[in-house]
C-alpha cells in the first residue's frame, strides 16, 4: 500500500468509529425523544426582555448543528444583519451556539468568518489530530489502573471553552450579561433530555452545547452531565419558541436526501454518514413545525468533522443564498406583527 493511502486509511479509520458510536448515541436519543420535554436552569420566557411599546415584531433565531455544515450561520447573519432584520434573541445548538453565542457576545460576522477559514476555532476544538489522540489511548488508560476516573471522550474542551471566553470582552464571559439574550442547547447525560443554558459562563455553555459524544468528554454542570444538543434538539426551534419571540426564524444545516445508487455504500464511512445525516434529519422533524420560517441552506455533502476551509466557504456562500431567498417571507410576516401590535396599542389607547 502506497505510504500516502496507508496514511489516509489511518486517518479515516479512528473517525469512521466515532461516527458509528455518534449514530449509535442518536438514535438512542430518538427512542427517548417523545419522553424528553426540554428543561432549563431559568424559564426561557425570563430571557427575552419584553417591552409592550416596542411596535416591531421580536425575531429569535434557532441556529442548528451539523458541524462544518454549520458555517452556513454565518452567511445568515450576514444578511439578516445586512437588511436590517432585528435579532432580539439567539438559541443555539452545537456549531450554532459556536457561531451564535459568539455573535450575541458582540463579536462581527467578518470576525467569526475569519476565525473559521484560518482553523483558529477548530485548533481550539481539536486540539491534537484525531489519529494521533487515538495512538494515545493506552497511555490514557494508564490513569485508570490507580484509580483515577476521567469521564469518557478524547479531548477534554478546557482549550475550546478558554479560546470562546478569551475571544470576547471580559463582561461577555457570563449569558446574562449579553446584549443580545443567548442560550445554549445540550443534552444531559443524567436523565436523557435536553437542557437550555440560559445564564452562566459562555465558553462553558458552548463547550457543552458542542461535546460531541465519544470526541470530548461530558461537560459537568449545574448538578447535570451534558454533551451535545444535537442528541435530543439539533434545531432547537421549539426552544427558541420559549423564549416568547413574535417571530422565531430556524436555520436547519441538515443534508437534503436524495436517492443514491446502492454503488455509494462500497466505499468506507458511506454507511455511517448516511445513517448519522438521517438521524440528524429526523430529530429536527418536530423543531421545524415550531418555526415560523425555516431557512435551510443547500450544504449537502460536506462531512460533519471537514478540516478544509473550501467546505467552509461553501457553506456561508450557501447560507447567505437561503437567507435572501427567504427575505420577502421574513419582511412579510415583520409587517404583519407590526400591524397587530400598532393596531393593539391604538386599541388600548382607547
Amino acid at each position: 500500500m502506497p505510504k500516502f493511502g496507508l496514511l489516509k486509511f489511518k486517518y479515516n479509520l479512528p473517525k469512521l468509529g466515532q461516527v458509528l458510536l455518534l449514530g449509535g448515541l442518536s438514535l438512542f436519543s430518538i427512542s427517548q425523544r417523545s419522553l424528553a420535554q426540554p428543561t432549563s436552569d431559568m424559564p426561557l420566557q425570563a430571557v427575552l426582555k419584553h417591552d409592550k411599546s416596542l411596535k416591531r415584531a421580536r425575531v429569535v433565531l434557532a441556529l442548528g448543528g451539523g458541524g462544518t455544515r454549520g458555517c452556513a450561520h454565518i452567511g445568515v447573519l450576514r444578511v439578516l444583519e445586512r437588511e436590517g432584520i432585528p435579532i432580539d434573541g439567539i438559541v443555539g445548538t452545537s456549531i450554532g451556539a459556536i457561531v451564535g453565542g459568539l455573535y450575541a457576545a458582540g463579536m462581527k460576522v467578518d470576525e467569526i468568518e475569519h476565525r473559521m477559514l484560518n482553523r483558529s476555532l477548530l485548533k481550539s476544538y481539536q486540539t491534537v489530530p484525531i489519529p494521533l489522540r487515538v495512538a494515545l489511548i493506552p497511555i490514557f488508560f494508564v490513569p485508570r489502573i490507580f484509580g483515577h476516573r476521567p469521564y469518557d471522550g478524547l479531548y477534554r474542551g478546557n482549550r475550546f471553552r478558554n479560546y470562546l471566553n478569551n475571544s470576547v470582552p471580559e463582561a461577555d464571559h457570563q449569558i446574562e450579561a449579553l446584549t443580545i439574550p443567548f442560550v445554549a442547547v445540550a443534552s444531559n447525560l443524567l436523565d436523557a433530555k435536553p437542557y437550555a443554558i440560559a445564564r452562566g459562563n459562555l465558553g462553558l455553555a458552548i463547550q457543552a452545547s458542542s461535546a460531541i459524544p465519544v470526541l470530548r468528554r461530558p461537560v459537568p454542570m449545574n448538578g447535570l452531565l451534558l454533551v451535545d444538543g444535537g442528541l435530543q434538539a439539533n434545531l432547537p426551534a421549539k426552544q427558541a419558541k420559549q423564549l416568547g419571540g413574535d417571530i422565531v426564524i430556524a436555520v436547519d444545516v441538515d443534508e437534503t436526501f436524495t436517492n443514491l445508487s446502492e454503488k455509494e455504500f462500497h466505499r468506507a464511512g458511506s454507511v455511517a454518514k448516511r445513517v448519522i445525516n438521517m438521524v440528524l434529519a429526523k430529530v429536527d422533524e418536530d423543531q421545524i413545525a415550531a418555526a415560523d420560517v425555516v431557512i435551510h441552506p443547500a450544504v449537502n455533502n460536506i462531512s460533519l468533522l471537514s478540516t478544509r476551509p473550501k467546505d467552509a466557504r461553501f457553506a456561508i456562500a450557501q447560507g447567505e443564498a437561503a437567507a435572501t431567498a427567504a427575505l420577502p417571507d421574513i419582511r412579510s410576516r415583520l409587517d404583519k406583527v407590526a400591524r397587530l401590535k400598532i393596531a393593539d396599542q391604538v386599541q388600548g389607547a382607547e
